[in-house]
């Protein structure tokens, strides 16, 4: 293994503005992520959406599993609703545009990685594109259920959960039997095939699962990398490097 784990995390393609330029489209994530990677040990490497442009159509298996090849472990980062068809769902009036390149590449992604025992740690939109990998579903719009947005309050904002985790869970073991957490979701995760479940916010909302057969394989429906609490960034670069967590 190399000194340095080398993690990848998925991107967005979003407009930006630097210099003259203004709204071209680019391939970024928050820095936040990109600091926590490399606070843990990391060399944090970009991974635009694969295949043939923007289209979403195209990815091919020999192309991700030469690149997860590369990695050591990889992020998959928040971002926008997963595409309900995905899922064989009709959208919700409240799910966002759908973005088919994002959605083909990280569900090809977490398929390959997980053929690897590549470490993973999804966060938020990560968590339920690796619930619908595993042929899970997603509950579309929780202030239906809850009667309130205290998960994503308003746009731009991270409400604040307090989560306890599952005794003897991996999540335990890193953030500690209960945690104040930041989130931004109006969406959770509804069934999770092999996953377990090993977190939950007090209103029931599950906020992690993971892949009890794995290495490393584990999902939070919060924004770890809102703040200065690296763990689970940590314990990822410590599964990638071969350390046991």
């Amino acid at each position: 293994m190399r000194g340095r784990a080398v993690i990848g995390i998925s991107c967005y393609v979003e407009p930006a503005s630097f210099g003259a330029w203004r709204a071209v489209p680019a391939a970024l994530v928050p820095l936040a992520y990109v600091a926590h990677v490399q606070a843990a040990g990391g060399t944090a490497v970009l991974v635009p959406p694969l295949g043939q442009g923007l289209s979403g159509q195209g990815v091919s298996g020999d192309d991700v599993r030469d690149l997860l090849g590369r990695l050591d472990g990889l992020v998959l980062a928040g971002g926008s609703d997963v595409e309900p068809a995905r899922y064989g769902a009709q959208p919700h009036p409240s799910v966002q545009a759908a973005r088919p390149d994002r959605d083909s590449s990280e569900l090809a992604l977490v398929a390959a990685a997980t053929e690897l025992a590549l470490p993973v740690l999804g966060i938020c939109r990560g968590m339920q594109v690796m619930a619908v990998a595993a042929g899970g579903a997603l509950e579309q719009h929780l202030p239906e259920r809850l009667g309130n947005d205290t998960h994503a309050p308003a746009p731009g904002t991270y409400g604040v959960q307090q989560v306890r985790s599952a005794p003897g869970s991996r999540i335990r073991r890193i953030v500690g039997e209960q945690a104040p957490v930041r989130c931004s979701h109006h969406q959770g995760v509804l069934t999770h095939p092999g996953y377990v479940a090993s977190a939950w916010a007090q209103d029931g909302t599950i906020e992690a699962f993971e892949a009890p057969d794995a290495p490393f394989r584990l999902a939070v429906q919060w924004h770890p990398e809102q703040g200065r609490d690296g763990r689970l960034f940590q314990a990822l670069v410590a599964a990638a490097r071969g350390v046991p967590h």
